[in-house]
C-alpha cells in the first residue's frame, strides 16, 4: 500500500512548483506520463553490436612508472573494503550487494527506477551511499593495477563485479536505474576501464564465458546511452547533472560506436554540452551554481567529453575550450599559496573518475595541471606546482614532458583577480608567495536556476588566508541527506563570514536543495592600485524583513601594512539586532582581549579589532545554535570556533572590523 506524504513531502511539493514555470510542470506530467507507460511495456531489444568501426582511444597506452594508491585501492576491494564517505573503508564483500545501502543496509526493492523516490533517508538511507559503489570508480583501480602489475586477479575482479552488477541491477529496474547522473558516470569509468584492459581484444574477453561478459557489457552500455538520451535533466534541474549525462553519454559514442545509435549520443551530446558549459559557466569561469566543489566536478566531466572528443578527430569548439580555460583560471585565483580552495556553496565528495582514486593529492592542484599541458598556459603550471599522477594516466608522459618548459616561462600564478560576472573577487598583497594575504569575496548570486540547489545564502561573505594558512573559512556543506540541522544550518547565512539579521537568512528556503526567495547582489565600487585593494556590493536579502534593510559591506587592504579594513552597514527605515559571524579554521586558536580577537594559525597571528558596544560570543562545537564547527568531508563535521559579534544598529550606522597581521 502507498503511503501518504507527510505534511513535510507535501510542502516541498509545493514550493517545487512554485519554483517552475508553466512549461516546466507541463514537461514533467509529460515525463511521468512517459515513465507510467514504460514501465508497462517490454523494454525494447538492444540492437547488435558491429565492429567495423574501432572506438576511440582518448587515454594514453604508456603507463605512469608510479603505481601511486591505485594498487593499495585495488586491493582494498578485493578484500571486499570500500570507502564511502564519513564512514572509510566498509566491509561491503566482494562483490557486494549493489542493491544494498551501506547506511542503514536497507536492500532497496527492483522497482521501476524512474518512479523510485528517496526523500526519506529514514526508510532508504542516504542514497549517496548507495550510488557511490555503483559508479564503479574503483573498478578503474583494478584495471590500473592489473596494467601495473600483470597480476590476472585483477583483471578477473574486474569481470566478476560486472558479471555480478548485471545480474543485480537489470534495467530498468532498482536505485541504479534512478538517475540519469550516475549512469553518466558509470559510463566514463566503464569507457576507462575497457581502454585500461585493452578494449575488445582485451584477454578479459578471449574465453567463451569472456565472450559472454563483453556481449552482455556491451548491451549495458546501449542500455545505459539510451537511458540517459530519454531521461536527461531538465528545466530548473538542468545543473551539473545534466552536463555529467551529457558527457557520458558523449563519451560512449565515442568510445564504443557499434550501433547506428551511437552517431546521435555523439551529435546531441556535443550540441549539449557547447550549450551547457556556456550556460552554466561565466564567461569569466565561475561555475553558476556558486560551488567551489562543483566548479572541480563539471571541469571533469568537460574535460572527460573534450579528450574523447580530440581523440576522434572532432574536437569541441574553441569557444568549449575557453570557457574550459577560464574555469581552471579561476581555481587559481581563489587558491591560496598553500594550496587551500574556499569551500564555497555545496560540496558531496563526488569525483568523476576512478583514476582520482588511485592518484591522491588535491583534485584542485590536479586540475590546474591538467589545464596548464592542455592550454599551454605557463600560469597554471606555477599555481599547480608539479604534474600529479592522475594527470599522466590522463595526458601521457610525452604531454606532461612539456611541464618544465612552462614553469620556465616568466607568468605569474593569479592572472586574474576580478570575476564580475560570477560575482567572485580576490584582494590580496604578495600573492602567490610566502608572505601572501589572500580575500576572496562573494559578492555573486545566490546560485544557479530557479532553485538554486546548491548555493548557500552566503552573500558578502569571504574567506581569510594568511601565508598559505587558513584564517577565516567558509565552514562547508555538512550533510545532503543527513541530520537536517546540519543541511539547514551549513548552507544558511549565520554558518557565513558575513552580516545576518536577527536570526534570519538572506534567502528564504524551500526544501534541502531549494531557494524559493532569492537575493540579488550589486557591486557598488571596484578598485585598487599599488597600496590599496577595494571592494564594496550589497544584497537585497533583507528587504522581505520589516524596515526593507539592506546590507552593504566594504572591504580595504592596505597592502603594505597587511590590514584589512571590513565595514558593514543596513539601510531602512528602523534599527535592527544583527550578529556578525566569524568562522576560524580549525587549525587555528583564538583568544580573546580587550579590543578583540587574537588569533594564531602556526607561527602566523592576527590582530582583529572588532566593532565596539556589541556583545561578543564565542563558540566551539555548538549544536544549538550550530556554530564552532568545520566539514572538509561529506557527512564529516570538526570542531573549530566561531566568534560572534552581536549588537543593534541604526539605518547608514557603520560597523568596522579590523584585520591586521602581527
Amino acid at each position: 500500500m502507498k503511503t501518504m506524504p507527510s505534511f513535510n513531502q507535501v510542502e516541498w511539493y509545493w514550493n517545487r512548483l512554485r519554483c517552475m514555470s508553466v512549461s516546466e510542470i507541463m514537461g514533467r506530467a509529460g515525463k511521468q506520463a512517459s515513465h507510467a507507460m514504460a514501465r508497462r511495456r517490454e523494454p525494447v531489444s538492444v540492437p547488435q553490436a558491429r565492429f567495423e568501426r574501432s572506438g576511440a582511444r582518448w587515454l594514453p597506452r604508456e603507463i605512469p612508472e608510479s603505481a601511486g594508491q591505485a594498487v593499495a585501492r585495488a586491493n582494498e576491494v578485493l578484500s571486499g573494503h570500500w570507502r564511502i564517505f564519513a564512514s572509510g573503508a566498509v566491509p561491503l564483500g566482494f562483490p557486494p550487494e549493489w542493491n544494498r545501502n551501506p547506511d542503514k543496509g536497507a536492500l532497496l526493492p527492483m522497482h521501476f527506477g524512474k518512479a523510485m523516490s528517496f526523500r526519506d533517508p529514514a526508510e532508504t538511507g542516504d542514497i549517496k551511499y548507495l550510488w557511490e559503489p555503483n559508479r564503479h570508480l574503483e573498478l578503474v583501480c583494478l584495471a590500473q593495477a592489473w596494467q601495473l602489475t600483470g597480476d590476472s586477479r585483477y583483471l578477473d575482479a574486474i569481470g566478476t563485479a560486472l558479471d555480478s552488477w548485471f545480474v543485480q541491477c537489470p534495467y530498468p529496474l532498482g536505485a541504479n536505474w534512478s538517475s540519469a547522473l550516475e549512469a553518466g558516470i558509470r559510463l566514463i569509468n566503464w569507457a576507462t576501464v575497457w581502454q585500461l584492459i585493452g578494449g575488445l581484444q582485451s584477454p578479459l574477453f578471449a574465453n567463451p564465458l569472456g565472450k559472454v561478459l563483453r556481449t552482455d557489457w556491451l548491451n549495458s552500455v546501449w542500455r545505459h546511452a539510451e537511458f540517459i538520451r530519454g531521461h536527461r535533466s531538465g528545466h530548473s534541474s538542468a545543473n551539473n547533472h545534466l552536463i555529467g549525462e551529457l558527457a557520458g553519454l558523449f563519451v560512449a559514442g565515442a568510445t564504443w560506436p557499434f550501433w547506428e545509435e551511437a552517431k546521435q549520443w555523439r551529435r546531441s551530446a556535443r550540441d549539449g554540452l557547447e550549450h551547457e558549459i556556456a550556460t552554466q559557466n561565466s564567461e569569466d569561469g565561475v561555475n553558476l551554481e556558486q560551488s567551489s566543489a562543483y566548479q572541480q566536478f563539471v571541469w571533469d566531466f568537460l574535460l572527460m567529453a573534450e579528450l574523447a572528443a580530440r581523440a576522434t578527430g572532432k574536437p569541441f569548439s574553441e569557444r568549449y575550450r575557453q570557457r574550459l580555460e577560464a574555469m581552471a583560471e579561476y581555481v587559481a585565483a581563489i587558491m591560496d599559496s598553500g594550496g587551500n580552495v574556499p569551500m564555497f556553496g555545496d560540496a558531496d565528495d563526488g569525483l568523476v573518475s576512478g583514476l582520482s582514486l588511485g592518484a591522491g593529492g588535491c583534485p584542485f592542484q590536479s586540475q590546474l595541471a591538467t589545464a596548464a599541458l592542455l592550454f599551454a598556459n605557463p600560469s597554471l603550471a606555477r599555481k599547480a606546482g608539479v604534474v600529479d599522477l592522475r594527470t599522466r594516466w590522463l595526458l601521457g608522459g610525452e604531454a606532461c614532458a612539456q611541464f618544465d618548459n612552462l614553469l620556465l616561462r616568466a607568468a605569474p600564478a593569479t592572472v586574474r583577480k576580478d570575476f564580475p560576472e560570477g560575482g567572485m573577487f580576490v584582494l590580496g598583497a604578495n600573492l602567490d608567495t610566502p608572505d601572501e594575504f589572500r580575500v576572496v569575496a562573494d559578492a555573486g548570486p545566490l546560485g544557479l536556476g530557479g532553485i538554486a540547489a546548491h548555493g548557500h545564502a552566503d552573500a558578502l561573505s569571504f574567506t581569510l588566508s594568511v601565508a598559505g594558512r587558513e584564517f577565516l573559512v567558509d565552514p562547508g556543506t555538512g550533510t545532503y541527506h543527513g541530520p537536517r540541522a546540519w543541511r539547514d544550518g551549513f548552507r544558511g547565512t549565520a554558518m557565513h563570514n558575513t552580516l545576518c539579521i536577527d536570526g534570519h537568512d538572506q534567502a528564504v528556503s524551500g526544501g534541502k536543495f531549494m531557494w524559493v526567495r532569492k537575493y540579488r547582489s550589486t557591486v557598488i565600487e571596484r578598485g585598487g592600485n599599488r597600496v590599496l585593494d577595494k571592494l564594496v556590493a550589497e544584497h537585497d536579502g533583507y528587504k522581505r524583513l520589516p524596515g526593507k534593510p539592506a546590507h552593504r559591506r566594504s572591504w580595504e587592504l592596505d597592502k603594505l601594512g597587511d590590514v584589512l579594513v571590513v565595514r558593514d552597514e543596513i539601510s531602512g527605515s528602523r534599527a535592527q539586532l544583527v550578529a556578525l559571524n566569524w568562522h576560524f579554521s580549525e587549525e587555528c586558536s583564538v583568544t580573546c582581549t580587550p579590543d578583540g580577537l587574537l588569533v594564531a594559525n602556526g607561527p602566523v597571528n592576527l590582530e582583529i579589532v572588532l566593532p565596539p558596544n556589541g556583545e561578543v560570543s564565542l563558540l566551539r562545537g555548538s549544536d544549538s545554535p550550530l556554530a564552532g564547527w568545520v566539514s572538509r568531508g561529506y557527512d564529516r563535521i570538526v570542531p573549530s570556533t566561531t566568534v560572534t559579534w552581536r549588537g543593534r544598529i541604526e539605518p547608514g550606522e557603520e560597523l568596522e572590523t579590523r584585520i591586521r597581521r602581527v
